[in-house]
């Protein structure tokens, strides 16, 4: 999927694809840290050409008057910008995936959790409990 914006006087193309290796780790991360969230609601993107500085993930919410008008149930498409997020350690890429699904409210109704609560301290917090289930699994 592409789309054309202007950028400092010129055209740029921003171009998403399906991430399938996030898709996994963030279905991974929500059946153990978040269990209230469909997995089967969320798909991950990677997004290329962006002009926005410093935003390395977003997360995308079909909100209720759309959900209402399409008829469709809350949808929460992920955004993971590959010119910094592919740079990062793993450890980092796994915290950014976990900061973004903490966006997602318990409720799954199209909102958003707000930076209120999805900081770097609750983030820290998730992924120690996540590394730790994980390598309970492991034995």
């Amino acid at each position: 999927m592409n789309k054309l914006y202007k950028s400092s006087g010129i055209f740029v193309f921003m171009r998403y694809e399906f991430a399938p290796d996030l898709q996994k780790i963030a279905e991974d991360i929500c059946n153990i840290l978040f269990p209230h969230v469909n997995v089967d609601r969320i798909k991950c993107f990677r997004s290329y050409g962006t002009s926005s500085r410093r935003v390395i993930a977003r997360c995308h919410a079909l909100g209720k008057l759309m959900q209402k008008a399409l008829g469709v149930s809350a949808f929460y498409p992920l955004e993971f910008i590959s010119e910094r997020f592919d740079k990062l350690s793993e450890d980092e890429k796994v915290k950014v995936v976990i900061h973004e699904l903490m966006h997602i409210p318990k409720s799954f109704g199209g909102g958003f959790r707000h930076h209120d609560f999805v900081c770097e301290k609750n983030v820290n917090k998730c992924y120690k409990v996540y590394k730790e289930k994980k390598l309970e699994e492991d034995f």
